[in-house]
């Protein structure tokens, strides 16, 4: 068993490293703005359950949505997955583009250091990401020359990540609580390049890269109350506000080379500054029956009218922001229950969600960008005990073609490695 949970692990990471090297700068504009497309990933399980995994206990996956879930564990646990997406955007005047990309999910840790009383766990996983390219046309007066055309092709990639070890503690049969240390870090890099029909123009290349850090810590509480037949837990989460500090750098060059001039606008090698983040909350519940099915639902908020920043970051400005409401939902069924002897299929975790998120930057004043998506997916079960594979999808819609904004199309289809083994176990001789 060591061996093949060596391997799988090893091939995971492998896979993750060469998918996020991969299609960095095909996603969507809206990922342009502040410190980029916030990113969330708290189980398998719960992403196809619409990311509702605040209340979610289980044996069978860590979930990160609630430190307090952690101390539910019995067997050492390692997850690892990537997601591929295929986005679609289309602008007000009928012009579209079609986009394939692919990103590591997580990778995440859980140990029962007291079975089903004290667990650990730890993670690394992507905290916001951006990656657009677009290009735009126009002409400059040039007096006596006339109009000259030029064409200005904006591109950005990078993003920051979030490690994260923890704890969750049982405190009795009916309440768990947890907490853990958050680091968050990255860098992000835009470019705006002007390129000119006529030889008497030089081509210009800017490169603004922002590299950020801190450190901050989340908290959660889950009230668990079972039957026979039925478990109903009920859950809040929460992460501090964070101010992440960072350095800005401006690159500026001719042509594709680029003179590493390291200056800013202000004629400074570097600017320094720093991006308040807001407080995270969460709040939900789940119901488990018969250990058949599984309902969850989740709400989130993030006040991020209140952050602010003095670094430049492409909308990042007071009346750009909104105060961000996420809420989400699903069902699981498995038709055999606990019972291992059952038929493979009647073993399968069938999962079926949805979700509607409104982003907290807006280009246009007055206007939420509205996400909605349906979510679902399949949990494997495989010959090794404690490890299953799930394969988990999302189609969905981002924003609109009103006041000349960009709506896409998505559709995600992700596939991750749940390992599970139990360590630490003393040998008895008979």
């Amino acid at each position: 068993m060591r061996k093949f949970s060596s391997c799988a692990i090893l091939t995971a990471l492998i896979l993750a490293t060469a998918v996020q090297g991969q299609g960095q700068d095909d996603g969507s504009l809206y990922s342009r703005y502040g410190i980029g497309e916030l990113i969330s990933f708290a189980s398998s399980q719960a992403q196809a359950l619409g990311g509702a995994g605040v209340g979610l206990f289980s044996y069978d996956y860590m979930n990160f949505s609630n430190p307090a879930t952690w101390s539910r564990q019995t067997l050492v646990r390692v997850a690892a997955g990537a997601q591929f997406n295929r986005l679609h955007a289309q602008d007000a005047g009928g012009r579209s583009e079609r986009l394939i990309r692919g990103n590591f999910n997580a990778l995440q840790i859980g140990v029962p250091l007291l079975s089903t009383r004290l667990g650990l766990g730890a993670s690394y996983e992507p905290y916001s990401r951006i990656n657009y390219e677009v290009s735009t046309t126009g002409t400059l007066a040039a007096g006596a020359a006339g109009e000259l055309p030029h064409q200005i092709h904006l591109e950005g990639s990078g993003g920051l990540h979030q490690a994260r070890i923890g704890l969750g503690v049982r405190l009795s049969r009916w309440v768990s609580l947890g907490a853990s240390a958050d680091f968050i870090f990255g860098i992000t890099e835009e470019e705006r390049r002007a390129t000119f029909d006529s030889a008497d123009l030089l081509n210009t290349r800017l490169v603004r890269s922002s590299r950020l850090s801190g450190l901050t810590s989340s908290a959660g509480i889950a009230l668990s109350f079972s039957g026979e037949e039925y478990e109903i837990s009920i859950a809040a989460s929460g992460t501090l506000p964070v101010t992440l500090k960072g350095t800005q750098a401006l690159t500026l060059g001719e042509g594709l080379d680029l003179d590493t001039l390291g200056i800013s606008i202000t004629g400074e090698k570097t600017i320094r500054g720093n991006v308040k983040v807001p407080l995270r909350t969460r709040g939900g519940l789940s119901l488990r029956y018969q250990n058949r099915w599984l309902l969850s639902a989740e709400v989130r908020h993030e006040p991020w009218s209140s952050a602010s920043n003095t670094l430049y970051l492409t909308g990042f400005n007071l009346h750009d922001l909104r105060d961000r409401i996420r809420y989400g939902g699903g069902v699981e069924f498995i038709p055999a229950g606990a019972a291992i002897q059952a038929s493979y299929l009647r073993r399968i975790a069938y999962r079926v969600g949805f979700y509607r998120d409104n982003l907290y930057i807006s280009p246009v004043d007055g206007t939420d960008i509205a996400v909605t998506a349906i979510t679902g997916g399949l949990g494997l079960p495989t010959l090794f005990f404690g490890t299953r594979v799930d394969i988990t999808f999302e189609v969905g819609t981002r924003g609109s073609t009103n006041q000349n904004l960009i709506r896409d199309r998505f559709i995600g289809v992700s596939a991750t490695l749940n390992v599970g083994e139990r360590w630490f176990v003393k040998r008895r001789l008979g």
